[in-house]
């Protein structure tokens, strides 16, 4: 799914409204229906419903809204936040409708004196302002979204919480925003829905299709996709009866020390199960015991030191290298680390103490291979690149970062972006908050150096792989609830995540 800003889904309503044809006012009809079809299953109607409209055409779906509400024989009040005579010409249309054919109550806030008393029980919905918002919230209705935030009660927002902007919100006020518990986006989602310090105000959103044209979504460029099903399912390889285990590669993963083997436990493990066909652990030589033991399928080779990585050894007789898990910020891993950034000529993934390493000497970044996957959490990147005032800018950085080195980047959240070197960025939609345990950056890790070892282009393999691992770690919350999930339950679950993405 592409993702748009806000400029841009206003041309592609304007070319739906002009081209479709479809008048106005009938896509905001559209829109509403959507609402309803949405609300009618998830709330009784015995709840009392207080509509917050603004004088543009977010409060213009926030009317239309109501009207259907009616006719459903729901009760439903309107309250227009009334610091402005000028309202939109569908907003007026929809005004009109609501007198004509209902008798839900209007009534016109001109004071915070004249907010209506809420209940535990009521439902607020929010279309004070949508997309088209570009300055901070003031005033009375800076004052009203103020108050809404105060009730403890539920609250909708429609389009995109009001006081929200699509994109950067960096001057922007958070206290005049909206803090909804859902947000019903029409078409796409914002682009600042995937932003951690925005989530507390998005709530739990989903989208509402209302038939906006095909050919301008197609035609519309843009460098933001949100990751579905059927985006993933023409990247998985199949595989041939003839196929034997060096069809599928052989793999080399740097992993642990003294008192962290398990994460060369885990990554190998994953590797193994995202059907990589060999798989070789380069431990000290303190892990040997445990690698085998943990893991038959597994080779191991000996690092010469006994409780870190020393050397790195002759690489080409692998299809991919993975780096970083449990390897600790020895001076002897350093240099390792060192002559494997200036030697090798096999694709890779550089992870965890491999991104710390990095970022202790800055000036090896200018060695890392094109096509490398790295994949750091937020405290990782901003080691690499330095602190960002929110996961907007840091987002531009990391963008920045991959075109520089010609690399990509995962930068793992709840949305997990991948940026890549042509300026590609890439939000995973899978995953939940129980996989943030220990070990679970190391089982993608391995996922990741699987699926290189199978020859998988470096980007399709961090598209493919992090959704994977969200998908594998969905499963396990399903089995288990979020917080008994553990790393190697991700593992597990990938057999049934393979499964799951070739079901039709």
């Amino acid at each position: 799914m592409k993702l748009f800003s806000c400029d841009q889904i206003k041309q592609i309503d304007d070319y739906t409204i002009k081209n479709e044809p479809v008048a106005s006012i009938d896509l905001m009809e559209r829109a509403a229906g959507q609402l309803l079809i949405w609300y009618l299953p998830k709330f009784e109607r015995s709840r009392r419903i207080l509509i917050f409209v603004g004088p543009g055409n977010n409060g213009g779906d926030g009317l239309a809204f109501a009207r259907l509400l009616a006719s459903a024989r729901y009760n439903a009040e309107i309250y227009y936040i009334d610091f402005t005579e000028k309202t939109s010409g569908d907003w007026k249309i929809n005004l009109q409708r609501l007198k004509t054919e209902t008798d839900v109550p209007l009534n016109y806030l001109k004071g915070l004196d004249q907010f209506p008393s809420i209940f535990s029980g009521d439902i607020i919905i929010d279309a004070i302002f949508g997309s088209g918002l570009t300055r901070r919230v003031e005033g009375l209705p800076g004052d009203v979204i103020k108050h809404i935030n105060q009730v403890e009660t539920t609250v909708i927002s429609i389009d995109i919480p009001s006081g929200l902007f699509c994109e950067d919100n960096t001057i922007n006020d958070y206290e005049s925003v909206i803090s909804a518990d859902f947000t019903l986006s029409f078409q796409f989602p914002k682009l600042s829905f995937m932003f951690a310090e925005n989530a507390q105000h998005v709530g739990e959103w989903s989208v509402l299709p209302i038939g906006l044209s095909a050919n301008a979504i197609q035609n519309t460029i843009s460098s933001y996709f949100f990751l579905e099903k059927k985006d993933i399912v023409p990247l998985l390889k199949r595989r041939n009866k003839f196929d034997h285990k060096g069809t599928f590669g052989h793999g080399l993963l740097f992993a642990g020390s003294s008192g962290k083997m398990g994460a060369a436990v885990l990554g190998a493990g994953a590797a193994l199960r995202s059907g990589i066909g060999l798989i070789t652990c380069h431990v000290p030589s303190c892990g040997v015991t445990i690698v085998q033991g943990a893991l038959p399928e597994a080779m191991v080779e000996p690092d010469r030191n006994e409780k870190h990585l020393s050397e790195i050894g002759n690489t080409s007789a692998y299809s991919a290298v993975g780096i970083g898990p449990g390897i600790g910020l020895e001076p002897e891993s350093r240099n390792a680390m060192h002559k494997l950034m200036e030697e090798l000529k096999r694709p890779v993934v550089i992870d965890a103490d491999g991104l710390n390493i990095l970022s202790l000497n800055k000036d090896w970044l200018s060695l890392i291979p094109k096509g490398a996957i790295l994949t750091p959490h937020p405290k990782e990147f901003e080691r690499l690149a330095g602190n960002s005032e929110n996961s907007f800018l840091r987002l531009q950085r990391q963008i920045e970062l991959s075109g520089k080195y010609k690399c990509i980047i995962v930068l793992k959240g709840a949305h997990t972006s991948i940026t890549t070197p042509g300026g590609t960025v890439f939000f995973n939609s899978t995953g939940n908050p129980g996989m943030a345990t220990a070990g679970s950056g190391d089982v993608l890790t391995g996922i990741l150096l699987s699926l290189l070892a199978q020859g998988y282009s470096p980007e399709n393999a961090a598209v493919l792989g992090v959704y994977l691992h969200g998908l594998a770690g969905d499963i396990a919350a399903e089995e288990s609830g979020y917080e008994s999930i553990i790393a190697s339950d991700i593992i597990k679950s990938l057999g049934k995540a393979f499964n799951k993405i070739r079901e039709f």
